[in-house]
């Protein structure tokens, strides 16, 4: 096969691929919905954000724990942490809440700190609050049984 040919070829490959990808991309909507770019998107639904409760069982090994109550307002900046006026060592006992982990007191080389890690320190980067609200995706996941406790 000449140079030329297979030239062509790659060019026509690289045109098929083009026009694949862009009849794929029309099909996706996001969740801002059909709006350009430069458009802003209406504010979201208010969630009804599930009563307070006792901890929400962990579904997984490693799981975060999830936020069994409502944190709208909740103020997490390099100067103020919300969550630790309840859930830190000094706190957790007068609140009625979870002690934060000894592993939210280790750098990343395990090495023990006196506060909470900076990697650590933002809270809602892992854990959430759950929401009242229909699945988006079905779901068939089950929890280990010893998890669980089934």
């Amino acid at each position: 096969m000449s140079k030329s040919i297979r030239m062509a070829l790659i060019v026509l490959f690289g045109i098929n691929i083009v026009l694949m990808q862009s009849s794929f991309a029309q099909d996706v909507v996001s969740l801002r919905g059909h709006m350009e770019i430069d458009e802003n998107s209406k504010a979201p639904l208010h969630k009804k954000w599930q009563q307070d409760r006792d901890p929400i069982t962990r579904d997984y090994v490693q799981q975060p724990p999830l936020i069994p109550h409502n944190t709208t307002g909740y103020k997490i900046n390099l100067k103020f942490n919300k969550c630790l006026t309840c859930h830190s060592w000094a706190n957790y006992k007068e609140a009625g809440a979870t002690k934060i982990s000894q592993t939210h007191f280790e750098d990343r080389d395990k090495h023990v700190l006196a506060n909470v890690s900076a990697r650590r320190y933002f809270c809602t980067q892992c854990h959430v609050p759950q929401a009242d609200t229909q699945p988006l995706v079905e779901n068939e996941f089950e929890p280990l049984q010893a998890i669980s406790g089934r």
